[in-house]
């Protein structure tokens, strides 16, 4: 081509990928020639990001073989999803980029060239993310340049047409439903009433994970018996502004629409599925023109203003729920109400009205944000879920790992770490099953610290949790970085002084955002105040999102802040400082202070926690450089360290006698005589006296 026509179209290019990149909220990092470089989960997360990366990927496809062009424009789109670091910006004006380091690129690069024309490749934890959103094609495991094993490949061919959110996602077995018995006992009374022709509205609520759609999907299980009509209507994060789309896919879905159907077929379709409630014909135009299928004169021409039109919609909408009860008791399940759109919600004011005199329990579902107009009416019940306690979340982990085994400290930290939350407790135990890597790993009195990391944040859940942060901002992001980094409960004192906000107005406000949004818990009022993240697994997904040289800083100024403002802290939790200073990488003053710590704990005779003080300070003193000096510490420690491991073990013991084996090697080695322990007793014999 002349170079300026080529020019032309490689901007038109650009633009299309821009333009699609920016409506899924990503960001287009780089343009080199034909191709671009595209992040999602940067710098805005979002809990569907994986998701938002195939559906660009597919609309590109779509897109960019409409532009004009005198050869026809085809283009490949390879997708993965992984750790990286986005670095500062790098270059000038339009050349300029943010930096990015890690594998991630690279795979995605690989499996691009590897991709054929007008197609979307993606990789194993993109296809993980995205469940059964998608229909996919198996490309089995292919060679990529520059990777020591082979990359497993899906080929994305179009959208999914499982009907809930919830069981794409879950696409196989779902978890056991656990202390869920009262809540399923109050719908089915609701249920009962509604058969009766007094219909029932249910409001449930709860945060992400809680169990909310498992619930719902027990309910139908329960009923299935039962004969009734059932209208499912699901919202999406990516139709928030479609109008009434949740009730257009119902139709669709319900209608059996397919994406080869003809206008013909479309309308025979539609009239076969509102054939049993006998519409006017009028019911049949309004509908089909909401569904954007021509009729061509089939039916009567709508001569109508909008407001008008979208009146005689919703009422075609209503009859439609109306007839459906007058056949059987209908069970309606709206889903995603927080996703809904605004015409939506007004149309579920009317059906919440209607439905009181109708057999119908509408069961309408949200996270907690959602504020419903509904609540305080006689047919209304609000149903917020709880967290599972802790008798609950470990049935729930014996019930996902079957006729495995985990000992029973992993167990309570499963437990512990997932803070009753179904969703979590499931992940994390199928992370823990997953990185053991078979059952027999699983089983059996341990668990190897290979294991143990599986009980990090999952990446199935890290992206919901870091967007609850990134829709805050970022000045209440980084005040829950910080936080997180002071731990699990922080003061507002404490946090006032490593906070990067000097004002203490903007701070404040800070804070307010992320209690309003249920992210952190506060304890009294200011400036007394406490606070506390809701979730360990929130705090874990905030420290992780900083950088460890940036960690370390953060640690830094902690120590110094409790070392000068709040000395007793150092005399009474020696233990809190020496873990932010190991976190500091201050080495030799975290073993000061873990010896502090053991020291402590053994004039409270308690003997454990002096011995695992101890430890830490024996497995902190390897790591710093050979010397006499290092010699003598550790011989210091270990005759420390002694009395406390016969304290609480037999003295024959095999780290007994390894702590005073190696004990007289270095006393031999420095000089200061033997070593020897017997009965509980130990004794040091100078050979210089």
């Amino acid at each position: 081509m002349d170079p300026e026509d080529l020019r032309e179209v490689i901007g038109a290019y650009h633009k299309c990928v821009s333009e699609i990149v920016a409506h899924f909220d990503g960001f287009v990092a780089k343009y080199m020639g034909d191709g671009v470089l595209a992040y999602f989960c940067y710098p805005q997360s979002h809990e569907d990001d994986a998701e938002r990366a195939v559906r660009a990927g597919l609309a590109l496809v779509e897109a960019v073989g409409g532009i004009q062009a005198s050869e026809g424009l085809r283009t490949r789109v390879g997708i993965a999803t992984g750790l990286v670091v986005v670095g500062d910006l790098l270059g000038s004006g339009e050349a300029q980029e943010r930096g990015v380091v890690g594998e991630t690129p690279n795979v995605a690069a690989r499996l691009q060239a590897l991709a054929t024309p007008n197609s979307v490749v993606i990789e194993a934890s993109t296809r993980r993310l995205s469940g059964g959103l998608f229909e996919y094609e198996e490309l089995g495991t292919v060679e990529a340049k520059g990777f020591s094993k082979p990359v497993r490949g899906w080929r994305v061919l179009r959208e999914g047409a499982i009907e809930s959110r919830f069981e794409a996602l879950h696409p196989t077995a779902l978890s056991p439903l656990i202390g869920r018995e009262e809540e399923i006992e109050l719908l089915l009374r609701r249920w009962e009433r509604a058969k009766a022709g007094e219909g029932q509205v249910v409001l449930l609520s709860g945060e992400p994970g809680i169990g909310k759609s498992r619930l719902t999907i027990a309910l139908q299980e329960e009923i299935q018996t039962e004969p009734h009509n059932r209208l499912r209507h699901f919202c999406s994060p990516h139709h928030r502004d479609s109008v009434l789309f949740p009730f257009i896919a119902e139709l669709q879905r319900t209608a059996g629409f397919s994406r080869d159907d003809t206008r013909r077929v479309k309308l025979a379709k539609l009239a076969a599925l509102l054939a049993p409630t006998s519409p006017p014909d009028e019911d049949m135009a309004l509908l089909a023109e909401l569904l954007s299928i021509p009729t061509n004169d089939r039916y009567p021409p709508l001569s109508l203003t909008p407001q008008r039109q979208k009146e005689k919609t919703f009422a075609a909408l209503l009859r439609r729920v109306e007839g459906s009860a007058c056949q059987k008791p209908v069970l309606m399940i709206f889903e995603d109400a927080h996703w809904s759109d605004p015409t939506s919600r007004d149309l579920l004011d009317l059906i919440v009205e209607r439905v009181h005199r109708l057999p119908v329990l509408l069961l309408l579902i949200f996270r907690p944000e959602f504020q419903p107009s509904w609540i305080g009416q006689a047919h209304v019940t609000v149903m917020m879920l709880s967290r599972l306690n802790q008798r609950e979340g470990a049935s729930l982990v014996e019930r996902i790992i079957g006729d495995k085994q985990l000992p029973g400290d992993v167990m309570d930290e499963i437990v512990e770490r997932a803070d009753g939350v179904p969703l979590f407790v499931e992940e994390l135990t199928k992370g823990l099953i997953e990185v053991a890597g078979a059952s027999e790993a699983v089983a059996g009195s341990a668990v190897d610290a290979t294991a143990r990391s599986a009980l990090g944040v999952p990446t199935t859940l890290h992206a919901s949790l870091m967007a609850r942060l990134d829709r805050l901002g970022l000045a209440s992001k980084e005040v829950a970085q910080v936080g997180s980094v002071i731990g699990r409960e922080f003061s507002y004192e404490l946090l006032a002084e490593v906070a990067p906000l000097s004002d203490q107005e903007k701070l404040r406000d800070a804070l307010q955002q992320l209690t309003a949004a249920g992210l952190i818990l506060q304890r009294g009022r200011l400036p007394f105040a406490s606070y506390a993240f809701k979730h360990v697994l929130l705090q874990d997904a905030a420290y992780a999102s900083l950088l460890r040289a940036k960690r370390q800083q953060i640690h830094a100024v902690i120590k110094r802040v409790l070392e000068n403002r709040t000395p007793e802290v150092a005399e009474a939790q020696p233990e809190l400082l020496a873990f932010h200073c190991v976190e500091a990488g201050l080495l030799r003053e975290a073993i000061d202070y873990w010896e502090r710590a053991a020291r402590r704990a053994a004039q409270r005779s308690a003997n454990r926690e002096a011995a695992a003080h101890f430890r830490k300070a024996l497995e902190l003193l390897k790591r710093m450089p050979e010397s006499a000096e290092h010699d003598r510490n550790e011989l210091n420690l270990l005759i420390a360290v002694g009395p406390a491991l016969m304290a609480t073990m037999a003295s024959t013991a095999p780290e007994v006698a390894s702590t005073y084996a190696r004990a007289g090697e270095l006393a031999r080695k420095t000089g200061r005589g033997a070593i020897s322990y017997a009965l509980g007793r130990a004794t040091c014999r100078d050979s210089q006296r």
